[in-house]
């Protein structure tokens, strides 16, 4: 019997490297072609305005016990509350504006019986033991998201994750508490101010642009295919003519 030809002996031939060329050519046209209905889709992008300035009642935006709103993240808010000093908790290792140190956090409650994480500011470097005493008025700054529970041994005492769910199991009978926490827009006498931006406005891709550019990928993809299937075809032929030639032998 005839050795069968494998396919890739097939493949290796002048006339189907030749063909593999186009099929890679071809191929590069279309990636390019994808790469630039991409580069359109993020260039035609629309951008999503918000107002994230204008200070607003953050019982307007926001409710107890429930996750934060996309227009509530990051927005400044007024809540006039009352701070319990007793609650008071020292958050550490804090990384921010180029500097590192400690801030204060504390315990807002409405009139209504809810409770606020309250960023109050940075530790003044020298004064970390200093009483900041509480107050009742309103409160303003950016509504923020909750961090992450820290995962270090917490029975040194230290904090270092600003995490609404471990910091109300400190606070004595919380009741209803907001999902994120208020950085103040201007400390108290005794804090440094955090700074704070606002968030980076978003962007809606155009659809349109990116199904183009996932056709031109499926393609590009399709001629190198092509290239495969007709080289499979090619062999199969030839090892169905070797086959028939070997039977007449016989």
């Amino acid at each position: 019997m005839t050795n069968p030809l494998s396919v890739w002996r097939v493949a290796v031939r002048p006339r189907w490297l030749a063909a593999l060329a186009l099929a890679l050519v071809v191929a590069a046209v279309f990636a390019a072609l994808g790469q630039w209905q991409l580069e359109r889709s993020i260039a035609s992008a629309t951008i999503i305005e918000r107002d994230t300035e204008t200070v607003i009642a953050l019982d307007a935006l926001e409710q107890p016990q429930s996750t934060m709103t996309t227009e509530g993240s990051g927005r400044m808010v007024s809540i006039t509350c009352t701070i319990n000093p007793v609650d008071d908790v020292v958050v550490t290792n804090r990384q921010a504006e180029d500097r590192a140190g400690s801030w204060l956090v504390r315990h807002c409650v409405t009139e209504a019986g809810n409770s606020l994480v309250v960023v109050a500011g940075w530790l003044q470097v020298g004064n970390e033991e200093a009483s900041i005493a509480g107050d009742q008025g309103i409160v303003v700054g950016r509504y923020v998201p909750t961090e992450s529970p820290q995962q270090t041994d917490l029975f040194d005492g230290q904090r270092e994750a600003v995490a609404v769910a471990e910091l109300l199991n400190l606070w004595r009978d919380p009741g209803p508490v907001y999902g994120g926490y208020l950085v103040m827009g201007q400390a108290p006498e005794g804090l440094d101010t955090i700074a704070t931006s606002a968030p980076e406005a978003e962007r809606s891709l155009n659809i349109l642009n990116l199904f183009y550019a996932l056709e031109w990928a499926i393609f590009g993809l399709f001629a190198l295919y092509l290239w495969f299937r007709l080289v499979k075809d090619a062999w199969e032929r030839e090892l169905e003519e070797a086959q028939v030639l070997d039977a007449k032998l016989v």
